[in-house]
């Protein structure tokens, strides 16, 4: 029994198991029918599954029956319109065919402008690709022939900025194009060749700056040399016009032949006498006779090419080598004016150019660079004038070189460059030139004496007169007086030498002119070199002269009354150098003029060479005559030696009356004489008490004779007693003097 209920229980489960696959097989899709077929053939009871679907497949047969049976008529009539339908078709397919064949034969030239339009659509697009491409190319390409263009007119800065942009602009953006590869390759070499070429425009620069710095520094010169003149006119300095306008007077009164025997007159060469120059005329500056720009685009290339430090050391030491060769001065350099101009023109050419290249090139030079540079030239440039400048024997050379040194300092002081060492050995050659001036009026005072006649000045009217006292301060109220014609006491070398003696002066004057000295400065020099001037050089003239061996006693006399004259004119020469330095002689530290003792020692040199001579002949008289020294009686009548001796020292003595030596005696100025004695201004300061103590004794001891005294003599007895009474003082004198 349980297992009849486990059968039917089995039954049960496979026949809900049939049931089931039926349903799927009914509602599955039939590519998915094979996995529920395997299912039933998988098990064991597909016999009882293949009568479940027969019996399923008659349900629906019969269905499917019902199902045409019930719309049967329907599906004729369906039939009958589909037979109708078709012929319809059948006509619309003959239509299709024939519009379809009229289409084809229509459209072919259509399909054929349709091609046609395809191809101009492909080159259309492949030509907008094409321009699209050339836009980015062509600025490449513009950029690169600029590059070459700027090459090519050598102006190499912009063509490295050119280069720069191509690189990092432009190229980047064209770089997968072959010709782009073949241009970046390229770069390397053109920046190579931009550095070489401007390398190459420098070194012709500092060539062409080497050649023309001579030019450069004129035009550097000129500029200064009108700038000061401009300050001179808006200054007018006093004493230097003053003093200008005072040797103009006294070389218009110069005519007793001095202005042929001066070796300094108006028309001396020197760059200061410019008067004759337009000074409106424009003188162009350093930036406009140089072209810099070299020099700035080479700095600017190796800049940008990161070798800029390379390129200052390059350039400042060529600049260093030109420097050493400015500086190396011609072995004739001594001999002209040029030969010193052009060396100070290069000079001045070569550092007004670094000075502009130091205020303009944004650090190629510095400060430290250039004042190592001046430093080394202006040691070297003031060894050179010491040397150049100890050879040349001229004043004239000197005084010109002095004002060009004066100039030469002037415009490198206007560039900021210290000169104040040129200054100190200018001091230096202001003594060479002194020494030359001395050696030139040395030659001026021996022509001067060596062509004088050694007599008064005659003077026969009013004119030649006020000429003579022009040019020599001589006042003689009883001269004046005279009719003409009449004589001067002294000789033509008197007013010679004292416009000499004043030219000197204004020699002197014109070397300190632009020294930045002081006035007592200025008036110390002058009196230094006129000191040295009459106490060595117009000193030993006179003494040469009265030494020489055919000066007679006449020219001795002569002398003995110039350099009386020329003694009391040395105040005048006193007042003449306060008139043009405004320094006073009461002044402390001022120095004095020696022209008092110059004069009174040639005086008594003149003296001493007079009492020698006077002697001599005197001897020579006694030798020559034939005397019996051994007569018991005198003769009835004088030798005729001692008549002709006593012949010659009465015309001898009658030219000594002119003498103030002798005015003592003449005029009987013992008062003077005693009151005076000591003092250097003393009248008769040559007079010895002693000498003056024998004459009078001889006097008195002959005052009782006739002889050559007599002519002393007004009252015999006065003339005793005065001759007592100064010989008693005399002797005094002497006695005080000699405890």
């Amino acid at each position: 029994m349980e297992r009849g209920k486990m059968a039917e229980l089995e039954s049960l489960e496979t026949a809900a198991e049939h049931e089931r696959i039926l349903r799927e097989i009914e509602s599955t899709d039939t590519a998915c029918i094979g996995p529920t077929l395997r299912s039933v053939y998988d098990g064991e009871e597909h016999g009882r599954f293949m009568e479940k679907l027969e019996a399923r497949i008659r349900n629906h047969d019969r269905e499917i029956e019902k199902m045409c049976n019930f719309h049967y008529q329907g599906f004729v009539d369906s039939i009958t319109e589909l037979l109708k339908v078709r012929g319809e078709a059948q006509k619309l397919k003959h239509q299709v065919t024939d519009t379809n064949r009229k289409l084809q034969s229509e459209g072919k030239e259509l399909v054929v402008a349709m091609e046609e339009l395809k191809q101009c659509r492909l080159q259309q697009r492949n030509i907008s690709a094409t321009v699209d491409k050339l836009t980015l190319c062509l600025p490449v390409l513009e950029m690169y022939s600029k590059l070459r263009e700027q090459m090519t007119s050598k102006r190499h800065y912009p063509a490295l900025k050119t280069l720069e942009h191509l690189e990092h602009t432009y190229l980047p953006q064209v770089s997968h194009y072959r010709f782009c590869k073949i241009m970046v390759d390229n770069i390397p070499k053109l920046r190579e060749e931009i550095k070489d070429v401007s390398m190459s425009d420098l070194k012709d620069f500092l060539e062409s700056i080497r050649k023309h710095s001579d030019k450069i520094g004129e035009t550097a010169m000129k500029q200064a040399q009108q700038q000061r003149n401009l300050d001179n006119i808006v200054s007018q300095h006093p004493r230097i016009g003053g003093g200008k306008k005072y040797k103009k007077d006294v070389c218009a009164s110069s005519d007793l032949e001095v202005k042929n025997t001066s070796p300094m007159s108006e028309q001396d060469s020197g760059i200061l006498d410019v008067e004759d120059e337009d000074d409106d005329e424009e003188v162009p500056g350093a930036q406009d006779l140089v072209d810099f720009s070299p020099v700035y685009r080479c700095l600017h290339i190796y800049s940008v090419l990161g070798a800029r430090e390379t390129f200052e050391n390059y350039y400042r030491k060529q600049r260093r080598k030109q420097a050493r060769l400015v500086l190396q001065p011609p072995s004739n350099m001594h001999e002209t004016l040029d030969g010193y101009r052009k060396y100070f023109n290069q000079i001045v050419g070569f550092f007004v150019v670094e000075d502009h290249i130091l205020h303009t090139s944004q650090g190629l030079v510095n400060r430290a660079y250039i004042d190592e540079l001046w430093e080394m030239a202006l040691s070297k440039t003031i060894a050179a004038l010491r040397t150049h400048s100890s050879y040349c024997s001229d004043p004239n050379l000197v005084l010109d070189l002095k004002n060009l040194i004066v100039l030469f300092a002037d415009t490198l002081q206007g560039y900021g460059f210290p000169v104040n060492q040129l200054f100190d050995m200018l001091l230096e050659i202001r003594d060479q030139y002194s020494d030359t001036l001395l050696k030139k009026w040395s030659g001026v005072f021996r022509n001067i004496l060596d062509s004088d006649n050694y007599s008064p000045i005659p003077v026969a009217n009013e004119e030649l007169y006020k000429k003579i006292i022009g040019q020599f301060p001589f006042q003689d109220p009883e001269l004046e007086k005279q009719p003409f014609p009449k004589k001067f006491p002294f000789s033509e070398f008197v007013p010679k030498v004292y416009n000499q003696i004043k030219e000197f002066i204004y020699a002197c004057l014109k070397f300190s002119e632009d020294l930045h000295l002081s006035s007592t400065e200025v008036d110390d020099m002058i009196r230094k070199s006129t000191n040295l001037l009459l106490t060595r050089m117009l000193s030993n003239c006179l003494q040469t002269v009265i030494k020489r061996r055919n000066t007679g006693l006449t020219e001795l006399v002569q002398i003995i009354i110039n350099t009386t004259h020329l003694e009391k004119s040395c105040k005048f020469l006193e007042e003449f150098i306060t008139n043009i330095t405004n320094v006073l002689p009461e002044t402390v530290h001022t120095t004095k003029l020696y022209g008092t003792t110059t004069f009174k020692d040639a005086r008594h040199a003149a003296e001493e060479e007079i009492y020698t001579n006077l002697n001599q002949k005197i001897d020579q008289f006694l030798q020559l005559a034939d005397y019996d020294w051994m007569a018991a009686e005198p003769g009835s009548k004088a030798s005729d030696y001692l008549v002709d001796l006593i012949a010659f020292l009465r015309s001898t003595f009658a030219v000594f009356t002119h003498l103030p030596l002798l005015d003592l005696f003449i005029q009987w100025d013992w008062s003077t004489y005693l009151a005076d004695y000591g003092q250097p201004t003393c009248k008769y300061l040559r007079v010895n008490p002693t000498t003056a103590l024998i004459l009078l004794e001889k006097m008195k001891d002959t005052s009782r004779k006739n002889n050559v005294f007599a002519q002393f003599r007004k009252n015999e007895r006065d003339k005793q007693k005065l001759i007592d009474t100064v010989a008693k003082q005399l002797r005094s004198l002497i006695n005080s003097h000699h405890l």
